[in-house]
Order: C-alpha cells, then structure tokens, then sequence
C-alpha cells in the first residue's frame, strides 16, 4: 500500500468508528481486524501504519467527528506530513479543499466538562489517551512473582499491586509458556488493585455481581487460596461465556458463573442472601478511565445513557446489600472518573443506608474521594478506578 492508500484506508475505518458508535456497533479493535480481513494485500507494516493512523485520529478528537475524512483532515492540520497525502491518487483520498470541515481537537467531549472528580486536576487530563502500559497479574496458585520476573524478559514489578509485573511495550505476553501455564493473567495494575482492597481470603462465600470475563473473579479466587465459594454473576452471556476456559488455565475451581437476568437479580441469587461474606460491584459504567484503551468511546457516551448507567449503578448497590451477611463487607468499583459514578454514588448510597460503615480512609493508594480512593493515569499510572468499601455491622 501507498502512504495515500494508507491514509485513505484510515479514513474508512474511522468512518466505521463513527457508524458503529451512533449505533452501538462493534468496537474499533473488531472493525480494524474486521477491515483486514477481507484485504490480504495489505502486509503487516501496512496494517500497523493504517491501525496507528485511525487511534491517533481517535485519540485527537473527543467529539464525534462528521465523518472519517473530517477527523483525518483534522490531524492532517497537527501533522504536515500527512496533508499532501491528500493526493486524489488511485487509491488514495481527495485533496483537501478550502474551508473542508476537519475535526478540531479535544480531549474531553464539551458535555462531560465539570462532571469530573475535583480532584483531578487539569494537567491531568492528557494522560487520559495515552497509551496503555500492559500489566499481567502473577497467579499466586501457580507460582510467585520472582518466577514471573524470570520467565518474562524486560517485566518490571509494579508498586501498587504486589502480584503485578508491567511489560515492555508490544510484549506478546500470550505467546508466553507464562501465560499458557496460568502462571500469569493479563490485568490492568488498578484492577488488580482493587481486587486487592475487596479482601478476599480462604473459606469465604464471595458473590461477583459484575464479573464479565472473570478478571477479578480470578484474582479473588487466587487471594482465596482456591478455597471457599465464589458466585461470578453477569447479565452478558457472551461475556460470561469466555470464563471457563480462565479458570481452567488458573487452576480455580471454586467459581460458579451464573447468567443473570437483568432487574431480576435478587431472586437468582435468593440463596445467599444475608449470607455473603464479601459481594464485589465492579459496576457497568461510562468507561471514561478507560480511554487509554477505548478512546471511541467517548463517541458513544451521552447523557441519556449516563443517566441510565447511574440509576443502573444505584439499584445495583442496592441489590448486593441484601446479599451481605452481618460483619461482611460490600465494594463498589467504576472505572469512571465521573463524580456522579463515583464518590456521588457512594455518598448517595451511604446516605440510604446510613449504618454501613465506610473503610476505605486507611487503604494505601490512590487519593480520598468521599467515602472511596481514585486512581488515574496521570497520577498513579493505572487505569481510571474510584472504590468503596464498606462493612455492613453485626
């Protein structure tokens, strides 16, 4: 492929991107793998080149762009290399024409502005959509972190987690004996994190409410020592689907996925209720800590589903305190940074209930927030989390 040919085929994908967040199609990630399917010409430095094209026009506008070529005409304006690339060549794009609408650029989308965490500051904000490091979480089932450290070359240890090593950029952590052993899991280092907050250990009877795929579940059941009980709820089937061959690969045995139907959570899980020692929220949410990995969704969010995930966060709440036995404890995690998902939710949710007793003051990590902690990228490096955890009294 040409350089214009490149150019022309981000302009494409992104115009895919934006379908498929005005109809709540598939992610970026699938609708690249999805495009280079169906064109075996394209070699591998083609497809990189196309692929770091469409994130850097994704990263750069935090609107949803009029279309494809209005978003690569706006970092054609950032990069003077790319506008004469603009060569209406066979298989490249147009030129550019006077007063041709390009995207402008912006790290936050106008309607989300003020409804941030105060305490993230505006310096703050660039390291939203930079890339992501990759963090893997040592199994403690199947070994330790120093055998991790020598089975992975360049993995460093990573402060927050204890069980977390960071890899070098482009590491192919799957093509590892590794990873295929169980020894490792890929998780983000503030995931693993708030795992660790939660406090699971051996002979609990633990209730995962939110437990998609299973990354916390796994990191549960390995704090439990693979001993006690572990309920991992989702309503997604799909998502659900992809843990048993996890836990195989971990070597947990404790965990029973169960498909939840949505609003009717209660009376599936009727047989634990009250008798919980520790029920884990990890909460569908807007995702704005996630941009590092997903910047197109910011294109997806509006207020209307903002408004639904919040009231969805509260009845949640709400749903797992009835599962809670006497002394046991309830956490709640968003990877939002939002202040109405976050320390608004947990503040609104001790006030309905205001015998709980927060826990969340002395906890190493983060910054306090109300009742919970915050992580974020610029700060801590990790993924964006606010956590909550409370004990329910005797």
């Amino acid at each position: 492929m040409t350089p214009a040919a490149r150019l022309q085929a981000a302009i494409e994908l992104v115009d895919e991107v934006v379908a498929a967040a005005r109809e709540a199609g598939p992610a970026a990630d699938t609708l690249i793998a999805r495009y280079f399917k169906s064109r075996r010409y394209a070699g591998s430095k083609d497809r990189r080149a196309v692929r770091e094209l469409v994130y850097r026009a994704i990263r750069r506008t935090a609107e949803r762009p009029e279309s494809g070529r209005a978003a690569l005409a706006g970092l054609a304006g950032d990069d003077p290399a790319l506008a004469p690339l603009f060569d209406g060549s066979p298989h490249g794009p147009a030129p550019l024409q006077e007063g041709e609408p390009a995207a402008p650029a912006s790290i936050v989308p106008g309607w989300l502005e003020g409804r941030f965490d105060p305490l993230i500051e505006a310096g703050e904000f660039p390291a939203l959509l930079e890339r992501a490091p990759l963090d893997v979480r040592v199994n403690s089932l199947k070994g330790d972190r120093a055998e991790a450290l020598g089975a992975l070359p360049g993995a460093a240890p990573t402060s927050l987690s204890p069980v977390g090593l960071r890899l070098p950029e482009g590491f192919r952590v799957e093509d590892t004996s590794a990873w295929a052993s169980g020894l490792v899991e890929v998780q983000d280092e503030g995931s693993q994190w708030l795992a660790r907050i939660a406090g699971a250990v051996s002979g609990m009877t633990v209730v995962d409410l939110c437990a998609g795929a299973g990354g916390k579940t796994l990191a549960l059941a390995a704090d439990m020592k693979n001993e006690g009980r572990i309920l991992a709820c989702d309503t997604d089937r799909g998502r659900l689907s992809r843990m048993p061959p996890r836990l195989e690969r971990a070597g947990v045995t404790i965990v029973t996925p169960r498909l939840l139907d949505p609003g009717r959570e209660s009376a599936a899980l009727e047989e634990v209720r009250g008798e919980a020692d520790l029920v884990l929220i990890d909460a569908p949410c807007s995702g704005t800590g996630t941009w590092r990995r997903n910047p197109e969704t910011r294109w997806r969010l509006n207020g209307q589903r903002l408004d639904r995930l919040v009231a969805l966060q509260a009845r949640l709440l709400d749903v797992a305190l009835e599962l809670v036995r006497p002394g046991g404890h309830l956490v709640y995690a968003v990877c939002s940074l939002l202040s109405e998902e976050g320390r608004g939710q947990a503040e609104a949710f001790g006030a309905r209930h205001s015998g709980l007793v927060p826990e969340m003051a002395a906890i190493d990590g983060g910054r306090q927030s109300g009742p919970g902690r915050l992580l974020t990228p610029g700060c801590d490096g990790t993924d964006g989390f606010f956590v909550a955890r409370w004990r329910v009294p005797c």
